[in-house]
């Protein structure tokens, strides 16, 4: 038999109930894994790195369950706008890009370089580059800027669909160089027994038209909820000292800030 007292308990119980047991926001993060430190797969086979890393502290501050979907980069930004993903994971902010899709605040900046065997006397100029093959990745600022720039001086660029497969040419001699972010190519493929032979070559390369101040999060156009959501995990993890935690577990003292945004 309920007394008063325990019917009262009963009654916040119920009340309270679609409250206390409601699920955790669901968001889909598009991911390519293919993209060490950045973004690859650990011993398991499952997602790691540092975006990773950064994502999981991120949708933890915030409460949310957060899923990893696998695509190729190219292909981000389509699975973005089917609403196959709701997020994908930090990319350049480009004027073009953001005629088609939103962005959260600043996750980082990486620098685009050359990258070429250390015998070899290339820069990043088309001149010098000139019947070389380079390698850029699908969809990547780098294949815009080597297209707009280097293809019609003479320049040969072969793109392909991740960064795994432009490290494997690079190292079997198929192609003379590639254009990549810089951070990933100095804390993965230089530091692997593939790329010893290798180096960084000239100074970054850059473009006001074509590359950005730094990397956020891709989200829908007019989707404020979830760019809230982000934003706010981004805030909480950058109060907390977690980012800069993750951000010294992988590259030490680096400065990734964005200097512009």
């Amino acid at each position: 038999m309920l007394t008063k007292k325990n019917w009262f308990r009963v009654f916040v119980l119920v009340t309270l109930s679609p409250v206390v047991f409601a699920s955790q926001p669901a968001l889909r993060f598009g991911v390519d894994l293919t993209y060490p430190p950045f973004q690859s797969t650990d011993k398991t086979g499952h997602p790691a790195g540092f975006e990773i890393d950064v994502t999981d502290a991120l949708c933890k501050s915030i409460d949310a369950k957060c899923d990893y979907v696998i695509n190729t980069f190219d292909a981000q930004i389509p699975a973005l706008l089917a609403k196959k993903i709701d997020v994908i994971s930090p990319l350049g902010v480009t004027p073009k890009r953001m005629k088609a899709i939103d962005f959260s605040n600043y996750v980082f900046h990486v620098p685009t370089q050359l990258v070429a065997q250390k015998s070899a006397n290339l820069l990043p100029q088309s001149d010098v580059l000139k019947g070389k093959i380079i390698a850029v990745q699908q969809g990547s600022i780098q294949e815009a800027y080597a297209n707009k720039y280097w293809l019609q001086a003479g320049v040969n660029i072969k793109s392909y669909p991740d960064q795994d497969a432009i490290y494997q040419d690079l190292y079997a001699g198929r192609v003379d160089g590639a254009l990549s972010p810089s951070v990933g190519i100095m804390f993965g493929f230089l530091q692997t027994p593939e790329g010893k032979d290798f180096e960084l070559k000239g100074p970054e390369v850059t473009d006001a038209d074509l590359f950005s101040a730094g990397s956020a999060y891709g989200i829908r156009k007019n989707d404020e909820q979830t760019r809230k959501l982000i934003n706010q995990g981004l805030q909480n993890i950058i109060k907390n000292g977690m980012y800069e935690k993750i951000k010294k577990r992988y590259f030490g003292d680096l400065d990734l800030s964005v200097k512009n945004g």
